[in-house]
This record gives structure tokens, C-alpha cells and sequence, in this order.
């Protein structure tokens, strides 16, 4: 079979399975050899490789990663798509595909199975619709993963590597760079997908790293406060903890920015991850027993 980054084979294979693009999956199939390569390059994909593919539509980038690694797991919600895969896929003898979705998969157990534990890379045109929480699923969840190379829009991407300081840093920011180093390898215009969706998309590595850049005793409740540093942004660091609804007074607070040379007015997009960690650890040591 042609290969589907051709956009007449794609509209080939439309027209042969009546396919009806599901609006409540996200669906916009990428059309364009050259980003599809470019995906392929930012993940190092090698024969080595185990390949975890979310969300694979028609095969398009499938039968790319297929020639490129030593097997690939694509993971589909649509069981109206299994059919086209079955097809499209028919000459790759190293596909797996799995019709489920992605964040009810047992990952870690494939991982183990299939590649002996050691990390996969993952690689996904991803729904915009629930991009962050496969991404910090992926994260959160410490799955062997070398690197996550994923196709999202382009605002979230450039939230994931915003700085301190930035209109695009947040809460989602720091959790990436947490876990990972963010690299955007391309900026993808609309028409690069069928149909077009009406925004512009990114592909942004994320290379994980084997500890985490800052130590914090309490993760967990780090991020409770950057998640409520970030819920109203207008307001001062102080506020918005006080408000998050978190076991801190504001005389706590306030000595901990003191204890780091900052001021009570300062807000949550001035801080950086080591700032962050080290006002968890200064907060949590002023938490009483319970």
C-alpha cells in the first residue's frame, strides 16, 4: 500500500470506509512526509526501540515508526478505526494494535512484557482535547519512558517550556520541567492535517530525566501549591495559598518568602521550580503534627 502521508491515499481511504471523522476524539490526521519524518528524527527512533503510538487514526505516522523501530504498540480509542488499521497495516509485521483507551492501558505491564522493563519511547498525534492529562499521566505514573514526542497545539506546547516570568508559565509548566526537558522541534501550520483543525500545532520532546532537577520532601503538596499559586493569577503568592485552601497562614507564608529574601507581594509566575521546592520545604516544616 502508497503510503498514507500522501493526502490522496488518506482521502483514498476516507472515501473507502465511509469514515466519519468522530469530533469527540480529536481527529485531525497528519498529511505531510516531512513532519512526519521530523517526528521521527526528534525521537531517535531506532531499531532497538519499543514504540508506544497513541492515538495512530489511520496508521499514517504507524507505518513510519514501523520501518524505523524494532516494534510498535498503537493504542486506539476508535473502535470504528481497527478495521483501517487492519488494513493500512497489513504489510508491517510489527505492529501491535490495541483498541482501548490510552488512559485505562496498563502501561507500566506492557512496558514489562514487551520490552523487558527497559524505557520506550513514546510518540503521538495526541487530541488537543486531553493532551495534558496523558502527558502528566505518562509522568506522574514513572513509566520506563526515554523520551514522550507528541504532536500538540502549539499554545500548550509553548506552556510546557515557558519560563518564570512569562505570559505562557503556569502550573503545567513546571510540571513538565519537573519530569522532563522540553524541546519544540517544529511548528506545524493546519494544513498539514485532515481535516484542518483552527489552531496551529507543535511536536515538543519531552526528554525525561532520571531524577528530578529540584529535591522537595513533599512532591505531592509542592504541587498543591503551584496549582494554587496559578488558580488566579491576578492575586499575590500569599493569597493564592491562603485561598487554595491550603494548611498555611498567612503569617506562615510570609515568613517563608522572608526566609527567601521575597517579598509578600510577589506573584507565582515569578518563581521558578527551585523556588517552589524550597518554599514546599519551608512551609512544610511550619505545618503542625496531626
Amino acid at each position: 500500500m502508497e503510503k498514507l502521508s500522501n493526502p490522496q491515499v488518506t482521502i483514498a481511504t476516507i472515501k473507502k470506509y465511509d469514515f466519519a471523522f468522530q469530533k469527540k476524539f480529536g481527529q485531525n490526521f497528519l498529511i505531510d512526509e516531512h513532519v512526519l519524518n521530523k517526528i521521527i528524527a526528534a525521537a531517535g527512533v531506532t531499531k532497538e526501540d519499543m514504540v508506544l503510538e497513541i492515538g495512530p487514526g489511520f496508521g499514517t505516522m504507524t507505518q513510519y515508526l514501523s520501518e524505523n523501530a524494532r516494534e510498535v504498540v498503537a493504542v486506539e480509542i476508535d473502535k470504528e478505526l481497527i478495521p483501517v488499521l487492519n488494513d493500512t497495516l497489513s504489510d508491517y509485521d510489527n505492529v501491535t494494535i490495541i483498541n482501548e483507551d490510552i488512559l485505562k492501558v496498563d502501561i507500566e505491564k506492557l512496558v514489562q512484557e514487551r520490552n523487558g522493563g527497559n524505557p520506550i519511547k513514546v510518540v503521538a498525534n495526541l487530541p488537543y482535547y486531553i493532551t495534558t492529562p496523558i502527558i502528566m499521566g505518562l509522568l506522574e505514573n514513572h513509566v520506563p519512558v526515554d523520551n514522550i514526542t507528541v504532536m500538540v497545539q502549539k499554545e500548550v506546547a509553548l506552556r510546557m517550556q515557558a519560563k518564570p516570568g512569562t505570559k505562557d508559565y503556569g502550573a503545567l509548566s513546571l510540571a513538565v520541567q519537573y519530569y522532563a526537558k522540553p524541546y519544540i522541534a517544529a511548528n506545524v501550520p493546519p494544513n498539514c492535517f485532515i481535516p484542518r483543525p483552527n489552531v496551529g500545532s507543535a511536536v515538543i520532546r519531552l526528554e525525561l530525566f532520571d531524577e528530578p532537577p529540584v529535591n522537595v520532601k513533599d512532591e505531592k503538596m509542592m504541587f498543591s501549591i503551584i496549582r494554587a499559586s496559578f488558580n488566579q493569577r491576578r492575586k499575590t503568592l500569599q493569597n493564592s495559598i491562603v485561598n487554595g485552601g491550603l494548611p498555611f497562614t498567612k503569617e506562615q507564608i510570609s515568613k517563608a518568602l522572608g526566609k527567601m529574601e521575597l517579598a509578600d507581594t510577589i506573584r507565582g509566575e515569578a518563581l521558578s521550580l527551585e523556588q517552589f521546592a524550597k518554599l514546599t520545604d519551608i512551609l512544610t516544616e511550619f505545618k503542625s503534627p496531626d
